[in-house]
């Protein structure tokens, strides 16, 4: 009699159900999920910030989806165009671009299909302002910042920054379908936020850059300079933050809170630039990301607060 057990996976011949669920995991991970869902965050807070009242939740679900393809659809090109350079660092050796796991038709393919859909999205529940705008920064980073910029000079973090700090501004567009000042007031602070935030974790992989062959700042003009350049940089930031409270788009509480966390990233950036480590560096690059978060989230408790009891 014939057997009609089913196969049982093997070491060689893993269960599909497993197979793709790791598939699943390494398609996610060209996405660069954390920088992902911290660009979404900031998109968010621009469209709440756009409004006295609630985002209707079309545009809200409607655009923060449009917004989490589109970037992540600038990250798989991102991390197809430095493939090679990813397997050389040990930081992103593990990419499923850099092993070859993922291939570049693959990539190409799963980019066009995540960009495709965020633009419908965008189209469909928000506006064609925020589908172009997004479109544009997708532009900006996946070619102008990673195929131009960053082989190119160690002001690349700079220069390319504006397509990483463009989210609160598409947020805004999507709600209100135009970009005022107060939009482009977030747009700078994370303008300014990014060299810091970035040259705090160069530093303290810098062997990894040197490997790789990119021209990153503390590469091209060693440790002193960068971190001079990190503590000028946090000064030029706290005082972006202070623009929405000058120009009266938030209150008292939003002020204290940028000085209290302000003062808290001068601190970090004054202690690595006064005696460097390592483990400095480090610490400074993950409060970095705390720093904007918690900013930005006050800024939009004091929004709303300002409704009910204005200061």
């Amino acid at each position: 009699m014939k057997d009609k057990t089913p196969p049982v996976a093997t070491a060689t011949q893993p269960h599909p159900i497993s197979r793709l669920r790791h598939m699943t995991r390494q398609y996610a991970a060209l996405t660069k999920p954390r920088v992902t869902q911290l660009a979404v965050f900031c998109a968010v807070i621009g469209m709440f910030l756009a409004t006295p009242g609630m985002v209707p939740w079309p545009v809200l679900l409607g655009g923060a989806a449009g917004i989490w393809l589109l970037a992540g659809a600038a990250f798989a090109i991102n991390c197809l165009v430095e493939q090679k350079i990813d397997a050389l660092m040990r930081r992103t050796a593990w990419r499923p671009s850099a092993t070859g796991e993922i291939g570049t038709a693959q990539t190409l393919a799963f980019s066009a299909v995540l960009g495709g859909a965020g633009m419908w999205l965008l189209h469909v529940f928000t506006n064609d302002l925020t589908m172009w705008l997004t479109v544009a920064t997708f532009v900006g980073y996946a070619v102008i910042y990673t195929i131009l910029l960053k082989p190119a000079t160690p002001q690349n973090i700079v220069i390319g920054g504006l397509s990483g700090a463009m989210p609160p501004a598409l947020g805004w567009a999507a709600v209100t379908g135009t970009v005022p000042a107060e939009a482009w007031f977030l747009v700078l602070i994370i303008f300014t936020w990014t060299p810091p935030h970035f040259w705090a974790l160069a530093l303290y992989r810098r062997a990894d850059y040197a490997k790789s062959g990119l021209p990153m700042l503390p590469i091209t003009h060693g440790e002193r300079f960068t971190l001079l350049n990190i503590l000028l940089y946090t000064l030029v930031m706290i005082a972006a933050t202070l623009l929405p409270f000058i120009y009266g788009m938030s209150g008292l509480i939003y002020l204290v809170a940028a000085l209290v966390l302000g003062g808290g990233f001068l601190s970090y950036s004054w202690r690595l630039y006064r005696n460097y480590s390592d483990e400095l560096a480090q610490r400074t690059f993950r409060f970095s990301i705390l720093y904007l978060s918690l900013l930005f989230a006050v800024l939009l408790v004091d929004h709303y607060f300002k409704f009910v009891l204005p200061l």
